[in-house]
């Protein structure tokens, strides 16, 4: 372990509720549950000290053990709704890590590893830790290239029944690759002082402070939301093995 780095505790969040994707956390690619993909990334990550579960599941909190992550006490299930605030699981999960080992090992840095992004490498996570530090960040998130950029080819819908661009520009485009570059955020990683963490009452509140990003190729970020999301993945996944 690289002790100029702080003291990270990376924090897999994964709750058992899904309506899109039934059961995702535990869904598998590869023959990996997602929340296992999770785990050995952070757990492989040079810049990782801790690997923790936050869970309201028993089934997904023993999986995420089998693969070597530490499990600090099921989440609250006022905490794990579909319409739960994201920011008051993380608060509540750091919360718990200081009140049993806060004097121990106190944590300098937080790291969110959500299991939805399982092509994810470890240097992905070491990468967010570098900006980090090579940063005056409050919060580092991950991104990849929009293919659609509201200034072009992005447009909401009137009162009227009329469409209009999102951002419409102050000049005529004529093509996409004439606007400003846009960014999708990807759910790669968080990272995060802990008592900025814990300020946030939503993701979005973050964007009024320091965040800078770290970018990361498409066919590593792909976000699983739907069932095609996994048979993507699943597929991409697949062929990044048999070619190794």
């Amino acid at each position: 372990m690289n002790r100029s780095t702080p003291y990270t505790v990376a924090f897999v969040y994964a709750r058992g509720g899904s309506k899109a994707v039934p059961d995702k956390n535990l869904r598998e690619v590869g023959g990996i549950p997602l929340v296992g993909h999770s785990v050995i990334a952070a757990l492989e990550a040079q810049f990782v000290d801790r690997v923790v579960v936050s869970t309201d599941s028993e089934r997904i909190a023993t999986v995420a053990q089998e693969f070597g992550a530490e499990v600090l006490g099921l989440r609250p299930p006022e905490l794990s709704k579909d319409d739960s605030a994201e920011p008051l699981a993380w608060a509540h999960s750091i919360g718990q890590y200081e009140q049993m080992f806060g004097e121990e090992n106190p944590m300098q840095l937080w790291m969110s590893v959500p299991p939805t992004s399982p092509l994810r490498m470890p240097s992905d996570l070491d990468a967010c830790v570098e900006a980090f530090q090579d940063s005056n960040a409050d919060m580092v998130i991950t991104v990849t290239d929009a293919h659609r950029s509201p200034q072009f080819n992005m447009v909401n819908e009137t009162e009227d029944g009329y469409v209009n661009l999102v951002m419409p520009p102050d000049s005529a485009l004529f093509r996409r690759q004439d606007v400003p570059p846009v960014f999708d955020v990807a759910t790669v990683a968080y990272v995060g002082r802990p008592d900025f963490v814990r300020s946030l009452d939503a993701i979005t509140t973050a964007y009024r402070n320091r965040v800078v990003a770290v970018h990361i190729p498409s066919d590593r970020a792909i976000d699983i939301d739907t069932e095609t999301d996994l048979r993507i993945v699943n597929y991409l996944y697949d062929a990044k093995n048999s070619d190794e």
